[in-house]
């Protein structure tokens, strides 16, 4: 009996694949537990349109996460920070610290996605990593100066 995945089921395929089990299987198991539907020639018309839209609207934020990366990585922050006599920071730079200065700069990004350098003791010149998307991610580079 050929099924349709809805969820990813181990040893058998992922969600979305179009898959061939045995009917007691899919009868039994993956068809009241929710795994899978039955793949009648209404359900593969039903599944390949929303394949297709869903393939549009995946392009169209990859696009978009690709021009907000673009725009990070040619983004250059001053983020200040009290600082000792010997030029050591009290505290830390944080991912909220940054999306503050990134706000400022325009762009807006939530501090879940970015991912500062741990080793931002000193005042100087460091990258954070900032998750866009799946797969893409920008490096920002952001200056600790004193306040």
């Amino acid at each position: 009996m050929e099924i349709i995945l809805k969820k990813d089921v181990a040893h058998l395929g992922n969600a979305d694949d179009i898959v061939k089990v045995k009917n007691g299987y899919a009868v039994n198991f993956l068809i009241p537990q929710g795994y899978a539907i039955m793949a009648t020639p209404t359900a593969k018309k039903i599944h390949a349109e929303n394949l297709r839209q869903r393939a549009h609207k995946e392009a169209a934020l990859r696009a978009d996460a690709e021009a907000l990366a673009a725009k990070l990585a040619a983004t250059e922050l001053t983020v200040a920070a009290k600082v000792s006599e010997e030029g050591k920071i009290y505290g830390s730079i944080t991912a909220a610290a940054i999306s503050e200065a990134l706000s400022a700069a325009g762009v807006e990004v939530d501090k879940k996605n970015i991912t500062v350098a741990a080793d931002a003791k000193v005042l100087g010149t460091y990258e954070a990593s900032v998750k866009c998307y799946k797969d893409i991610k920008a490096t920002v580079k952001y200056t600790i100066v004193a306040e």
